[in-house]
């Protein structure tokens, strides 16, 4: 069994033993996830703890954004339920870059490709999206190369 998840089950135990609902709440919903994901496809198949970091990442994307929305809908409580859970989703993945770091991997990767223009940006995020490697948003990466291309 990948080391991630096995953490994940034994952090669940702790949580339930003590009583922290928000914590039990949201590791049962992502390794329920992990589960539909092993299962998805024609065969079952035990995930890596890089799929497994890849689905943590995506819940917590999801809690970002439902947080977001609660907000803009005036429902405080429910928002700040999903920051929540959000957090300790946030406790599993890679440490993610600052800007400081991504604006400098952004311009190695142009120095690397040789890109100019808002044209080069595909050969560029090609080259920083396997640096990053899920310590930085996609949205934000592309935000990044989009400004360093500018003209």
């Amino acid at each position: 069994m990948p080391e991630l998840k096995e953490r994940l089950r034994s952090d669940l135990t702790s949580a339930m033993k003590e009583r922290d609902e928000i914590r039990t709440r949201t590791l049962r919903m992502v390794l329920t996830e992990i589960s539909k994901e092993e299962v998805a496809g024609t065969t079952a198949r035990d995930l890596d703890d890089a799929e497994i970091e890849r689905v943590i990442a995506r819940e917590a994307k999801r809690r970002r954004e439902a947080a977001e929305a609660f907000s803009g809908a005036g429902r405080a409580d429910q928002a700040a339920a999903e920051r929540a859970e959000g957090d300790v989703l946030a406790a599993y993945l890679p440490t993610q870059l600052d800007d400081a770091e991504l604006a400098a991997l952004v311009t190695e990767a142009i120095a690397a490709t040789g890109g100019a223009g808002p044209s080069a940006m595909g050969q560029v995020m090609k080259a920083v999206t396997s640096t990053v490697a899920g310590r930085a948003e996609g949205s934000r990466v592309a935000a990044e190369v989009r400004r360093q291309l500018a003209p």
